[in-house]
């Protein structure tokens, strides 16, 4: 016999319901018999269940099923487990697994910095291709300047252009960029180094200063006031004229200790930034003041001495500029180098390629007249173009036909995002509007083709896929009510019998 306390303050917990239902002398035979039937009904569900599959093996094909079904279960748990690795590590785990194993396999290596033209230069713009693929958030290379840019919304609207996520990212590469482990040895660099950390505006402003006093031939000091405190091209243009003055002077003089050290490396690296990052804002500079021909030396200059991925994507300025010339031929010899499979696509580079291939069918282009005649070759390029920039980026269509309002376009982008569809068209939409007809077969080519198709599209699933989910769906819920309601779930079971046998 039990210990009545014990049976009672198992039955007040809730706990061990077998032990003292199977000891209780008390208990009549109907009660018994509804505890035991709770206490099995997952079991007899269960069994109800492969009793019922059995009896429709033929009808539902089963065995013809389940065969075809064995990659589908096995693609679920490939799934199950991405999504659980994704949750607990952040990053994917098939890409984990390509970058550092599957990579090295196929010829992926890392190599060091050195000096420009070197071999071990053209090593690092391997790599650096390779290291670009597998950025999520890249810097925009049409970014505004803000003081000269952005802060005119300001003083406008009263709001901020930029969001804080936005900043902060800069701000990173503001310190990436700008900043190395020596800059201690120079007191304007270990000013510096505090200035880019700064948030507020006039705070970082402040410190240009006390570095400028420091060392009147500080770059990075002249560059952050060129950005952030001048309130005009014009403006702009001259801190960066004065600040690649300093830069190639400190840019020479790391040259020559280079080999010194490791550290003499890193301030050489620190410092080939700072010079080509002040030449493509000088150039930037001439092209917005419409010196449009020199911007485009400046470019030219800078990809045949640097590496031209490393900076801000280079080349994607040189097209926008070269387009505003209207120079298609140089714009196809860009596209010819660049728009290739080894290379991380763009926004910039195919909607590019696509308004090249529209140019030459746009004005004659007639959506009545192809639909009775057929496309020409020429016209079929044109809309494989098309397809291939909007499967890149689906968003740029609505602002290159204006039927989403453009804004002030961020300084990072997602690429194939929306933010990415802003920077484009905001630098891009005059060039398509320049060409007679283009928008159109833009317009013609999207809302036929990818305007009612979902990104997702729905996919039929067989019966036996719907059967089994619903089978297994249903049985958790009967199972978890049973253990949950034993004596509800009892008493309806008993009706279900009693109707059965009525019946």
């Amino acid at each position: 016999m039990a210990d009545p306390g014990c049976l009672a303050e198992a039955e007040a917990a809730g706990t061990c319901p077998a032990l003292v239902l199977g000891l209780n002398p008390t208990l009549g035979w109907r009660e018994r018999l509804r505890a035991r039937l709770a206490g099995t009904g997952a079991s007899l569900w269960f069994v109800a269940g492969l009793g019922l599959l059995y009896a429709l093996r033929i009808p539902l094909r089963l065995c013809e099923n389940l065969a075809a079904g064995t990659s589908s279960l096995i693609s679920g748990l490939i799934f199950i487990f991405e999504w659980w690795y994704f949750h607990k590590h952040g990053t994917s785990f098939i890409e984990q697994v390509s970058v550092s194993h599957l990579r090295p396999l196929m010829g992926g290596t890392e190599h060091s910095i050195s000096e420009p033209g070197s071999p071990s230069r053209n090593r690092e713009n391997e790599t650096s291709r390779q290291n670009l693929s597998e950025c999520k958030v890249w810097r925009n290379p049409l970014n505004l300047f803000r003081g000269a840019e952005y802060r005119r919304y300001t003083w406008v609207t009263g709001k901020e252009p930029l969001t804080y996520y936005d900043m902060n990212l800069s701000a990173q590469d503001h310190q990436t960029f700008f900043t190395c482990d020596t800059d201690f040895l120079r007191p304007s660099d270990t000013v510096m180094q505090k200035a880019w950390r700064e948030r507020n505006p006039p705070a970082r402003i402040k410190a240009a200063y006390q570095a400028l006093e420091l060392n009147n031939n500080c770059a990075t000091a002249y560059v952050l006031l060129a950005e952030e405190e001048a309130t005009t091209i014009v403006d702009a243009e001259r801190l960066f004229k004065q600040a690649l003055k300093a830069g190639e002077t400190i840019y020479r003089q790391s040259q020559q200790c280079q080999h010194q050290s490791p550290q003499h490396e890193a301030q050489l690296r620190r410092d080939t930034n700072v010079l080509v990052y002040i030449k493509r804002r000088l150039a930037m500079c001439a092209r917005k003041l419409g010196r449009i021909r020199e911007a485009v030396k400046v470019m030219r200059d800078l990809m045949k001495e640097f590496p031209p991925l490393t900076v801000l994507n280079i080349h994607e300025n040189l097209l926008e500029s070269l387009l505003e010339l209207q120079a298609y031929a140089d714009v196809q010899a860009v596209l010819a180098k660049y728009d290739d499979i080894s290379l991380p696509k763009s926004a910039a580079i195919c909607y590019t390629a696509a308004l090249l291939k529209t140019r030459t069918v746009s004005d004659k282009f007639s959506p009545e007249t192809a639909s009775k005649r057929g496309l020409s070759t020429a016209e079929i390029n044109a809309v494989e173009a098309i397809h291939r920039a909007v499967e890149f980026n689906p968003h740029v269509p609505k602002y290159l036909l204006e039927m989403k309002s453009l804004i002030l376009p961020p300084e990072h982008i997602l690429k194939r995002g929306d933010s990415e569809a802003i920077a484009y068209a905001f630098s891009h939409l005059q060039h398509w509007k320049r060409i007679e007809g283009a928008l159109n077969l833009l317009q013609c080519t999207w809302e036929g083709t990818f305007h009612h198709v979902s990104v997702y599209p729905k996919k039929e699933l067989p019966l036996f896929i719907h059967f089994t989910a619903g089978f297994c769906s249903s049985t958790a819920v009967i199972a978890v009510l049973t253990h949950q309601l034993p004596e509800i779930m009892g008493i309806l079971l008993k009706l279900i019998w009693a109707e059965g046998a009525y019946s």
